[in-house]
Order: structure tokens, then C-alpha cells, then sequence
């Protein structure tokens, strides 16, 4: 299946169509066959009955008077047969077998014989009016007079199969009677779906499809819209909401959004003027407590005071580094990451020794430049900082960009690997620097682009992080 919704559409359309159409010819085909075997044989009925009245008329007349009456009929019509008396049966090349063919047949013969007796020696066939043969030299159509045999023969510029019916009427006497197949009825063919009902099917598919194709695309313009402002999701208040068009379920939907947009905004001001406030409001008195911890004598009481301070401290300003380093006021746009991370190995680069080697290339990026700049920085500082050095290997493809982070440090027990994410915690206490909050950071950027990061440890030693962004 298409993975777009046009694509769907017009392929289950084309389907539902061509299934309409393959039972709705089917049962008119069966219907249109069912009639015209029901006219085809009324007509050869009609035409068998009119032969046996010609041949009983025949044998009811003296011998001496038959070829008068012949050349009465050739001159003058009157008939709707081309009539002559033979002195054998002549072969002609008939008419490949059909199922029409075999029906009008067996119908002529049926009537011949009730009419003139089961035992009569008659002799029933089709051809064509090429292969047509009278008289007894056997002479073709077209070497007779126009005038004497063609109207009655002849039905330009169809061209009928012509029925020829010999009939044994004395010994060394066959009466020989052929007259073409009236219209409509002017093949024995076994005709499939006319070509009118495929002409049909083809117009009606090109009229639809490009009418259907530009009515879906007018729908799914809005979904298009929603969807690129879903995965940007710009929080900025400058930012108009997106227009509500389309139908009624695309313009709730699209309503939806707008309002949670909105909620959003409000929650992530709100948030950030509480962190400010609660920033404002302990600065000061963790100042008095600094002052009056000053005034202590006893030396062991004021070190551990300043110590729980500096903690304090220290947690306010990691609340509020976590609030900046996870912003997500930002707007989406293509990130070089490439270059990126070959300006954070200059920065590494030093004396000659390359602490940080990059390997892979990859398209640009859609997302946040700031946040993704912090979020492999934390990385990189990490493994720079436990594993002395660090490789990064870009991997990129249609789905999803990945960024593996290779260190060469002592790596980390397997029951700590998840907890390494979680706000302040540090496995190594005698590293004092930061605040445990690096790679939560990492973390909920990743998944706020839609991604996730994922650390392991490497069978050759050191840590691997694979950080995972999917390209939308």
C-alpha cells in the first residue's frame, strides 16, 4: 500500500472501480450473450422455415418445370434465398467451430428435419462470402453477374456469414438454398466485453482520477500543515496559530491543536517565571544564613552549616541549569551536525593530541540548533571526561540520523546503566564537577526530537551511547 493518503485513495478508487466494473460487464455481457443467441436463433428458425417451404415447393412441382421456375427467380427475385438445382453436393470450407455456430446449426437442422421428414439427406454449414461456391462448376460470388445473385448474397460492407443448406431432393438432384444472416446478427463469433465498455472504463478513469486526485490534495493540505507544525511545534508567542480550513473533523482537529498549543505556551511561561522566582526568593536568605554562619565560633558547627549551604546552593543552580538546558522555546531548522561536532574537536585539540575523532558525514538535520548543540556536548563531555578520549561515528539514512559516542573509560556496571540518568546522580563521587543532570539533559532532548538515547557497555571496554533521531 501507498504510505500517502493520495496514494491510498486513488489505488482503492482504481480497485473499487475496476471490481464495479469487471461484475457490471460480466453480467451484462452474460445478458447481451443470453439475447443474441435467443435472436440468433429466431432468425435461423425463420430462415430454416422459409428453406423448407422452398424445398416443398420444389418437390411439389414437375421436373420439367423446376429450372423454369429457377431462371423466373434469378431474373426476377422473389426470393430470399439464392436458389439452384445441382447434380451434386458441393464442399465448401466452412466457418470455424463456434458455440453460436453450433446453436444456429443444430436449430436449422432441427427444423428441416420436421419439416421434411427425419430421414431427408440434407446438409447444413456456414461460410464466409469469400469461400462461398455455386452452381455446379463451383464458381465464387464474384464471378457471377452483380444482377443475378449478389442481392441476394450480399450484405456490403458487413459481410455476413452466408447459410447454405443442400438438400437432397431425388437422386443426383440436390436443391441448393444460401442466404446471409440478417443483421444484428452478422458474426458467429464468441465476442468478449465490446470494446465500448473498455473505451468507457478508460474516459471514466481519466475524468476521475485527476478530479479525485485534486479534491484529496485540497482535503490534506491542512494534514500536511498540522503535521509540520506538529513535529516543529513553535512555542514562540510571535507565532500565529494555524488557519482552520478543510473539513469539519480536519478544522476540530486543527482547533485542537491550536488550544494545546496554547496550554503549552502558558504552562512553560508559567514554569519558567516560578524557577525565576524561586531562584529570586533564596538568594536571599541563603545570603543571611552565609552571614550569620560567619559569626559561629565553633569551628566543626560552621563548616558543616557552609557545607549544607553550598549543597543547597548547588541544587537551586542545577533546577535551574536543568530548565535552561532542556528549553524548548526554540524553533526547528536544518542543523549542519556534521560541523557541529568538528567544532566541538577543535575545542578538544590540544598540543597536537586529538581527543575527539569524528568519522561518518550526514544531510543536514531539522531540529533545535541550541539544544542539539548541548545535548552532544554533554556527551562528548562525558566521555571526554571518564574516558579520556572519545570517538563519533554518524550514521545516516532516509529514517533516522544516529550519533554513536565511543569512550575508552571503565565503562559502568549493568545495574547502574539506568540510573546514570537520573537527576544528580553521579557513580563517581571523587568527580565533583557538575550536577549529575548531563545526561538526563541529553536524554529529554533526544526525545523531544522525537528520539531517544540508549548507553551500553562496549565488549572491548568503555561506554557506548547511541543517540537515535528520527528524520520525519
Amino acid at each position: 500500500m501507498p504510505s500517502s493518503l493520495l496514494g491510498r485513495v486513488l489505488l482503492l478508487t482504481l480497485l473499487a472501480m475496476a471490481t464495479a466494473q469487471v461484475i457490471s460487464s460480466m453480467a451484462w455481457v452474460g445478458a447481451f450473450k443470453t439475447q443474441r443467441e435467443e435472436g440468433l436463433v429466431v432468425t435461423t428458425r425463420n430462415l430454416a422455415q422459409s428453406a423448407a417451404a422452398t424445398a416443398q415447393f420444389f418437390n411439389s412441382l414437375p421436373l420439367e418445370y423446376r429450372h423454369i421456375v429457377l431462371d423466373q427467380l434469378r431474373n426476377m427475385g422473389g426470393s430470399r434465398f439464392f436458389v439452384s438445382l445441382n447434380n451434386k453436393r458441393i464442399d465448401m470450407k466452412s466457418l470455424p467451430e463456434t458455440e453460436l455456430k453450433q446453436l444456429a446449426t443444430a436449430e436449422v437442422r432441427s427444423v428441416l428435419r420436421r419439416r421434411l421428414g427425419g430421414d431427408s439427406n440434407l446438409h447444413v454449414e456456414f461460410v464466409s462470402p469469400d469461400d462461398l461456391r455455386i452452381l455446379n462448376t463451383e464458381l465464387p460470388l464474384d464471378a457471377l453477374p452483380p444482377s443475378w445473385a449478389h442481392y441476394s448474397l450480399t450484405l456490403e460492407p458487413l459481410n455476413p456469414p452466408v447459410l447454405v443448406m443442400q438438400i437432397e431432393v431425388a437422386e443426383d438432384d440436390w436443391l441448393y438454398l444460401a442466404s446471409p444472416l440478417p443483421a444484428p446478427y452478422v458474426s458467429l463469433e464468441d465476442e468478449g466485453v465490446p470494446g465500448q465498455q473498455v473505451l468507457f472504463l478508460a474516459v471514466m478513469i481519466g475524468v476521475l482520477f485527476p478530479v479525485l486526485a485534486w479534491l484529496i490534495r485540497q482535503q490534506t493540505r491542512p494534514l500536511r500543515k498540522l503535521a509540520k507544525a506538529t513535529r516543529d511545534l513553535p512555542l514562540d508567542d510571535e507565532q500565529a496559530a494555524l488557519k482552520e480550513q478543510g473539513s469539519a473533523e480536519i478544522v476540530a482537529v486543527t482547533r485542537s491543536f491550536n488550544t494545546m498549543r496554547r496550554r503549552l505556551q502558558n504552562y512553560l511561561s508559567d514554569r519558567e517565571q516560578l524557577f525565576r522566582a524561586i531562584s529570586h526568593d533564596l538568594k536571599t536568605p541563603i545570603t543571611r544564613l552565609r552571614l550569620r554562619i560567619d559569626l559561629i565560633d565553633d569551628e566543626p558547627m560552621r563548616e558543616r552549616l557552609e557545607a549544607d549551604l553550598l549543597e543547597l546552593e548547588l541544587l537551586v543552580k542545577g533546577a535551574l541549569q536543568s530548565l535552561k538546558d532542556t528549553d524548548i522555546h526554540e524553533n526547528v531548522e536544518p542543523v549542519d551536525v556534521r560541523r557541529m561536532l568538528d567544532r566541538m574537536a577543535e575545542a578538544y585539540r590540544t598540543n597536537g593530541t586529538e581527543l575527539l575523532k569524528i568519522s561518518g558525514e550526514c544531510q543536514p538535520y531539522r531540529g533545535k540548533p541550541l539544544a542539539l548543540s548541548r545535548c552532544l556536548g554533554n556527551l562528548v563531555d562525558n566521555a571526554i571526561k571518564y574516558g579520556e578520549r572519545a570517538q563519533v561515528q554518524l550514521d545516516d539514512s532516509a529514517e533516522q540520523l544516529v550519533i554513536r559516542v565511543d569512550d575508552h573509560g571503565p565503562g559502568i556496571p549493568e545495574a547502574e546503566l539506568q540510573r546514570i540518568f537520573e537527576p544528580y546522580y553521579r557513580l563517581d563521587q571523587a568527580h565533583r564537577q557538575g550536577h549529575g543532570l548531563g545526561l538526563g539533559i541529553a536524554r529529554n532532548i533526544a526525545q523531544n526530537h522525537g528520539g531517544d538515547l540508549n548507553i551500553s557497555n562496549r565488549p572491548t571496554g568503555g561506554l557506548q551511547v547511541v543517540l537515535s533521531l528520527p528524520r520525519h
